[in-house]
């Protein structure tokens, strides 16, 4: 019998909104409203830990690239609605992003020193930067295998392949069957359990 595992709205009280195994209905809620909590059977994590490590990346809707459009011009030192290379990791940041110096390096094509301090981009080349790094894993492997251990039942360090795939059916942009399919391939045991400490480094790795 598999554990039900539910999404829970933290603000919606009495009835709390719920999303168990198989509902399709989304859930709504202002952007004011506290993470989505996962129930699992030991306990509960926000969604999106979850989330992140497996679903697809989320579009910024319009609001949020006006806002991110202002900030950026925020950092406009000269007036040409540009902003440097060596500006670009503080913008980021100033957004909510957490990039590391070596990954935003990386996105600008890995410039000169002298690059970095004189070549300009506008706010059009800068938001594709700002999608990939928003795309990139958000927390570490400990992060990953210590969210996991909340549907270990057994103490085992395994989870059963069925609520993974509940999971990553019903979180966030959710996945399709194809794509849950071919990132569980070869993951599951002869029991159809995950050991999840090795599950979390093949994701890490695709």
């Amino acid at each position: 019998m598999g554990v039900k595992i539910e999404l829970i709205c933290p603000r919606e009280r009495p009835s709390r909104t719920r999303l168990s195994a198989g509902s399709s209905r989304p859930h709504k809620c202002p952007p004011s409203c506290p993470p989505l909590m996962l129930n699992g059977p030991r306990g509960k994590l926000p969604a999106s830990f979850l989330t992140l490590l497996f679903c697809k990346m989320t579009e910024f809707t319009a609001d949020q690239i006006e806002d991110f459009k202002e900030a950026f011009g925020l950092f406009d030192r000269i007036g040409d609605s540009q902003v440097a290379f060596n500006q670009v990791a503080d913008i980021m940041r100033a957004l909510g992003q957490n990039p590391t110096n070596k990954d935003v390096t990386k996105i600008l094509g890995n410039p000169s020193a002298d690059d970095m301090a004189n070549k300009r981009l506008n706010f059009e080349a800068f938001l594709p930067m700002l999608k990939e790094v928003d795309a990139q894993p958000k927390g570490s492997y400990d992060d990953y295998v210590e969210g996991l251990r909340v549907f270990d039942k057994e103490g085992n360090g395994t989870v059963m392949g069925a609520e993974l795939r509940i999971v990553l059916s019903t979180l966030g942009e959710k996945m399709t069957e194809a794509e849950i399919d071919a990132l569980m391939t070869g993951q599951e045991d002869e029991n159809g359990s995950v050991h999840y400490e090795a599950f979390v480094k093949h994701i890490m790795s695709v």
